[in-house]
């Protein structure tokens, strides 16, 4: 299927100083093996293939991996984070104009400080603004700061859409062997409602007690709503991934499993698979576990700020196993879809269960939900359950 790739030079942005990211951690830290997938090779001879193929090796370990040669420069991704950085030095009273309407499940806008309880009487440190895709039935009103960058904005998510995650897409689709290597790029049509947004994200700095008292972890271990979720360079050290113990294959339940720091590699975009595709292959591309925790000593008077980009299916498609796939067959991911075991969500489409996992997530503590960092499993939806861990 041909998509329109919008020119992605880089765009003036108005009233925006420049940004300028901070150093890395000069700690040694226990960083994760991650596979890294040059995209400047795509359209080459033969280069599709040699990519699902490093892909698919990837994804047997972990779930993240790199992705390099995007075609971004570095002065386009420091535009964003300045764009964000001024977004969130906004009054509260301003941002609180443009907040998102969480308690019904809606994600784009402004998210503030504090609406989770992490532990009794400790709240969450993140500010979060979403942009939902640029199409007439997702407009909506935004902070002036944006409306006046809205054409470096749009360029910048739309070349992500259209050019990077086109080609991911591809890839997928090539490792399950189906029948149409566009598969997936019908189900994540950028002119279609969907819950994709480009999202500005502010972990604001924790106190010393604070972190004691939180054991260092600020986000719990979980699996993302969608597709996948890109996330860009970003020096404060604080994501860690879920790997296997003996580092040789995919984690399981029952398998021995570590954290491990991911290291923000020059250039580059870490990218993790979602709930959407783990539904989509009944397991077979399982949804990667990541936890968001305190930086080392060196960065923990940095607040940390992010631009990530999230893939989510269309919001009409339904979440079961897709059709076709030589590779599922053969490996026996279609014989449990009904059964116990089913790790698809057969019924419920993927609106629905981005929608489920927001209300839950962000829904008053009360009798029937302790504070978020005290949860191992939250029940979303047609009875199935997100998981969080330690």
């Amino acid at each position: 299927m041909a998509t329109a790739v919008l020119n992605a030079s880089p765009q003036a942005t108005t009233g925006i100083a420049t940004y300028h990211q901070v150093p890395e951690t000069t700690y040694k830290l226990d960083w994760a093996d991650l596979a890294t997938l040059d995209l400047s090779r795509f359209d080459q001879p033969g280069g599709k293939e040699e990519l699902s193929k490093e892909l698919f090796e990837a994804i047997q370990k972990i779930g993240f991996f790199y992705i390099v040669n995007f075609g971004l420069t570095q002065e386009q991704v420091d535009q964003q984070f300045a764009i964000g950085k001024e977004v969130f030095n906004l009054s509260t009273e301003e941002k609180l104009k443009y907040r998102a309407d969480l308690e019904h499940g809606g994600y784009n806008g402004y998210k503030p400080e504090g609406v989770r309880e992490i532990r009794p009487g400790i709240f969450d440190n993140t500010e979060i603004y979403n942009i939902p895709k640029f199409i007439p039935e997702l407009e909506r009103t935004h902070p002036e700061v944006i409306n006046a960058n809205r054409v470096a904005i749009e360029t910048f998510a739309r070349h992500i859409h259209d050019d990077v995650v086109r080609k991911l897409l591809v890839l997928f689709a090539q490792i399950l062997e189906l029948p149409d290597e566009d598969h997936f790029l019908r189900s994540h049509r950028y002119d279609q409602r969907s819950d994709c947004h480009l999202r500005y994200m502010k972990y604001h700095r924790r106190t010393p007690a604070q972190n004691r008292e939180l054991e260092n972890v600020w986000i719990k271990g979980h699996t993302d709503f969608g597709s996948l979720t890109l996330l860009f360079r970003q020096p404060v050290a604080a994501l860690q991934v879920r790997a296997p113990k003996n580092g040789e294959s995919a984690e399981g339940e029952g398998h021995e499993s570590v954290w491990k720091w991911v290291k923000p590699l020059p250039g580059s975009i870490t990218v993790n698979i979602a709930d959407s595709l783990e539904f989509l292959t009944n397991g077979f591309l399982p949804s990667s576990i990541h936890r968001v925790v305190a930086p080392p000593p060196d960065q923990a008077g940095i607040d940390r700020l992010g631009v990530l980009y999230f893939v989510r299916p269309e919001d009409s498609l339904e979440l079961r196993p897709v059709e076709g796939s030589n590779v599922l067959e053969r490996l026996g991911y279609y014989s449990n879809e009904k059964s116990a075991e089913s790790r698809s969500a057969v019924g419920i489409t993927a609106g629905e269960w981005v929608k489920a996992r927001v209300a839950r997530g962000v829904s008053k503590n009360n009798n029937d939900q302790p504070p978020r960092g005290e949860v191992s499993e939250l029940h979303i939806l047609g009875g199935k359950s997100a998981k969080y861990y330690d």
